[in-house]
């Protein structure tokens, strides 16, 4: 796990728009003001929250998240996290339970996430909380898939675009798409590679159950059978604003 100190905006991006619905139900969040455009003012302690849209799929999710955070006053100044809802990989979940990432890992490598426990802990009073690495697939998956996902990673959840949405947020801007989990290391013109301010970035990926083994869905888009994932979700923003704060603090 990644522990590092930051102050800035935050981006929390998700993939569909049902997940950027729920998120955006938080305007009552205490000492803040919701904006237009998916932007919230968290006060003096943290500073601007936006929720971003980026689409389905891990292509569409780097893309919009490079895109956004091109033009950043600070590099590597805004705080990252990836969410909306996900497939348990675990026997025993359920929808509306919780997957806090330690790190996500698809074929391009690994990115390790930053203050997993302080976050883990501001989302338990949220509902069930699973800690461990979230895996990144290229497509939904159920039934067969599933199991084998979780035998060939390890991983407790999964989702399509997480692993590209922090691995956009680590690599520096304009450094093309990140292959083999570079971490944002670039050329530092004498042979060598550099590391730039954003591979520091704080980046997390909390993800909502809304299937399960045992508790399939049709489609993502649909609500029947994810009705509590959504509620969840719709709540879980102060959760986020307490890990952004948090990122003030000097760690020891």
């Amino acid at each position: 796990m990644t522990e590092t100190g930051g102050r800035g905006p935050l981006l929390i991006a998700c993939a569909l728009g049902i997940e950027r619905l729920a998120l955006r139900r938080f305007g009552d969040v205490r000492h803040g003001a919701y904006g237009p455009y998916g932007t919230y003012d968290a006060g003096e302690a943290g500073g601007p929250v936006t929720v971003l849209r980026t689409g389905m799929g891990p292509q569409a999710a780097d893309r919009a998240v490079s895109r956004a955070l091109r033009d950043e006053r600070e590099p590597g100044g805004t705080a990252v996290v990836a969410t909306g809802f996900c497939a348990g990989l675990l026997p025993g979940m359920h929808p509306g339970d919780l997957v806090v990432a330690d790190e996500t890992r698809d074929a391009e490598g690994r990115t390790e996430c930053t203050g997993t426990e302080v976050l883990a802990g501001a989302l338990r009073a949220y509902g069930t909380v699973h800690v461990g690495p979230l895996a990144g697939s290229e497509r939904i998956v159920h039934g067969l898939a599933r199991a084998a996902l979780h035998s060939t990673t390890a991983a407790v959840a999964a989702d399509m675009e997480s692993a590209a949405t922090l691995r956009a947020a680590r690599r520096p801007v304009g450094g093309g798409p990140a292959r083999g989990g570079d971490g944002g290391r670039r050329e530092d013109g004498y042979g060598g590679s550099a590391e730039g301010p954003e591979a520091r970035r704080a980046v997390a990926a909390v993800r909502v159950v809304v299937d399960a083994p045992g508790h399939e869905l049709i489609r993502p888009g649909t609500l029947r059978g994810g009705i509590s994932a959504f509620r969840v979700l719709r709540g879980v923003v102060p959760a986020f604003l307490e890990w952004h704060r948090s990122l003030l603090l000097p760690w020891r």
